[in-house]
C-alpha cells in the first residue's frame, strides 16, 4: 500500500529563507519531498510554495502540523495542510443548461475527479436531467425567484453546513448568488463563465458574439464573489471561430470549451494547485 501523500500549500510576504525554513520542518518530521513548486511575486511581494511529500521512517503528521503552526506566526504564514488520502467534498450547482454537470459527473465516476460528492442542487426538477446517471448521488431541488431567493439560498446554505461540503462547482448554475453567500463561500466556489472575460453578459451571450463578427470565444472558469464575473481567475480557454459558423455552431463550440475549462479548473483546485493571489490567483500547473 502506497504512503498517503500530503499537500503543503502557503503564502506569505517574500524574504529570504522561507524554502530553507519549510523543507527544513518537512524534514524533521521524516518528510520525503515528491514535488516542490514556488513563486516569488515581484509585484505584491508574496511568497507562494505548493509542496507534495510522503511522510517515511515514522514520520508523525500531527506532530508536524504543530511544529508548522508554532513556526508559520514569525513568517506571517497563510498555510493549509491536507492529507491528500481524504478527498474534499465538493457540491455541483446546476441549471438547465447540463452539460458541464454531465461531463463532471462522468469523471468523477472515471476517478479522474478526486473529490466526494455531497449532493447536487438544481432550481429545475430531477426529471430536468433523466438522461444522466444520478444514482446513488443526494439531488435536492431547490426552486428560485426573486421573492423566494433568500429563503432559497438559506435553505442551500444549510445543505453546505450539514454535509460539509468544503468546495461549491457553479457547474452552468444560472442564478446570481447573493453577496451575503458569496462572501460566506469566498475562495472555495467556483464558476465557468461563457466568455472568454471580460465579454458578452447576459442572454443569449454567443448569439451577441455572432452579431458581432467575433473571431475567437472562449470559456472563463474563476472563484465566485460578491461582484458578479469579477473574481480571481483560474482556468481560461479559447478556439477561433469564422463567418462561416452559425450561432448554433457557437453554442456547440461554447459548450465544449465550458466543459474543459471547468474540469481543468476543479482539477487544479482539488490537487492544491491555486492560491489566491489578491484579485489573481497563481496555480501551479503540473
Amino acid at each position: 500500500m502506497a504512503a498517503p501523500q500530503y499537500a503543503l500549500t502557503l503564502t506569505c510576504p517574500d524574504r529570504p529563507g522561507i524554502v530553507a525554513t519549510v523543507s527544513a520542518c518537512v524534514l524533521r518530521h521524516g518528510g520525503n519531498v515528491l514535488e516542490a513548486q514556488q513563486y516569488g511575486d515581484v509585484e505584491t511581494g508574496r511568497f507562494f510554495m505548493r509542496v507534495l511529500f510522503v511522510l517515511v521512517d515514522g514520520g508523525n503528521c500531527e506532530a508536524l502540523q504543530s511544529d508548522f503552526a508554532a513556526l508559520a506566526p514569525a513568517w506571517s504564514m497563510d498555510w493549509t495542510l491536507r492529507d491528500r488520502s481524504r478527498p474534499r467534498r465538493v457540491m455541483l450547482l446546476v441549471s438547465r443548461f447540463d452539460h458541464c454537470l454531465a461531463d463532471l459527473l462522468y469523471r468523477w465516476r472515471l476517478g479522474e475527479l478526486p473529490m466526494q460528492l455531497t449532493a447536487i442542487v438544481a432550481n429545475h426538477p430531477r426529471e430536468q436531467y433523466r438522461h444522466l446517471d444520478l444514482d446513488g448521488v443526494d439531488f435536492h431541488h431547490l426552486p428560485v425567484n426573486p421573492q423566494s431567493r433568500a429563503t432559497q439560498e438559506a435553505e442551500l446554505w444549510s445543505l453546505i453546513e450539514r454535509s460539509g461540503t468544503e468546495l461549491v462547482v457553479l457547474a452552468r448554475y444560472m442564478q446570481i448568488l447573493s453577496a451575503p453567500l458569496a462572501d460566506k463561500l469566498a475562495g472555495r466556489c467556483i464558476n465557468i463563465h461563457h466568455s472568454f472575460l471580460p465579454g458578452f453578459k447576459g442572454a443569449r451571450p454567443y448569439h451577441q458574439a455572432h452579431a458581432q463578427g467575433v473571431k475567437l470565444i472562449g470559456a472563463t472558469a474563476h472563484f465566485v464573489t460578491a461582484d458578479l464575473d469579477d473574481g480571481a481567475i483560474i482556468e481560461q480557454d479559447t478556439e477561433r471561430v469564422g463567418h462561416h459558423h452559425s450561432p448554433d455552431d457557437l453554442v456547440r463550440i461554447g459548450r465544449d470549451i465550458e466543459r474543459r475549462v471547468l474540469a481543468q479548473a476543479l482539477r487544479y483546485v482539488l490537487d492544491d494547485r491555486v492560491l489566491l493571489n489578491g484579485r489573481k490567483t497563481v496555480v501551479f500547473s503540473a
